[in-house]
């Protein structure tokens, strides 16, 4: 990635052939990493084909392009995986409530000085990410008014509008691929279409994701189990892109064998 200075002074970061300019300050990526699982203990460091899924996650987010990429930790075996596929970690409490939480302290751990503007939020568990969406979180934030970007895909499989493990977004179109979330919930998508997939990828200004985290579970969140409903009933603009892609979440030993076959295993 280089970077290079427009002439009214907006600097842009320059990616690799098939990922567009795009004006942003500085960014980094952090992956949370929690070792501790309910349904699949030690996910982070699962095999996935001779690798760790935490360490195929690491490398799409590095292959994004956006900046600097660092797993955000509660385990020192998680870190020591990082480390040895030459990738940063930083270790974090343990006692968090969200990843939300833990890559904030993350972030004030390696940037205390507070260069970087933007945050992007990769949830460790999904090892098929295509580079190009987590780059494509992005393009919200071009926008001052935009808080927090997210990631959707149209869902094209009827059983998944009435899957209540399927988070749902809905909102006003604002642009080509590009909606303003006016809600997300696990109830039956109903009505006519499209009807969007939520992915759980999320890209904060620095000051929308101190200030998120900072605020009181809602409501709605609560009855939904959506923490993004949070920022919706604080007043957040939240943008969301439409994606063609719904990356696999590793959450269940089935998935796990998934993510082998669908990687090349």
């Amino acid at each position: 990635m280089a970077t290079r200075i427009s002439a009214c002074g907006i600097i842009y970061n320059v990616m690799r052939p098939g990922f567009p300019a795009i004006p942003m300050p500085d960014a980094i990526v952090l992956i949370p990493a929690r070792l501790a699982s309910t349904r699949l203990p030690g996910k982070p460091l699962a095999d996935l084909n001779g690798v760790p899924m935490i360490v195929h996650v690491l490398r799409r987010a590095r292959d994004a392009a956006i900046g600097e990429v660092v797993v955000a930790t509660d385990s020192e075996a998680v870190a020591a995986a990082v480390e040895k596929a030459g990738g940063r970690a930083v270790m974090t409490r343990s006692d968090h409530a969200s990843g939300s939480d833990r890559i904030y302290e993350a972030l004030e751990a390696v940037d205390p000085e507070h260069n970087v503007d933007i945050v992007v939020n990769v949830q460790g568990d999904l090892p098929t990410i295509e580079p190009a969406d987590i780059h494509a979180a992005l393009k919200p934030l071009a926008h001052e008014d935009v808080d927090i970007s997210t990631l959707a895909a149209v869902i094209t499989n009827p059983d998944e509008r009435t899957n209540p493990n399927i988070v749902k977004v809905s909102g006003l179109q604002v642009g080509p691929g590009r909606l303003q979330a006016k809600n997300f919930t696990r109830a039956n998508a109903t009505g006519n279409g499209p009807h969007y997939h939520h992915i759980g990828l999320y890209a904060y200004r620095r000051p929308s994701l101190e200030r998120f985290v900072g605020l009181p579970p809602s409501a709605n969140e609560q009855r939904e189990r959506l923490e993004q409903l949070r920022a919706l009933d604080a007043g957040m603009r939240m943008d969301v892109m439409i994606v063609n892609n719904v990356p696999l979440g590793v959450d269940t030993p089935e998935d796990l064998q998934t993510a082998r076959k669908l990687l090349g295993g």
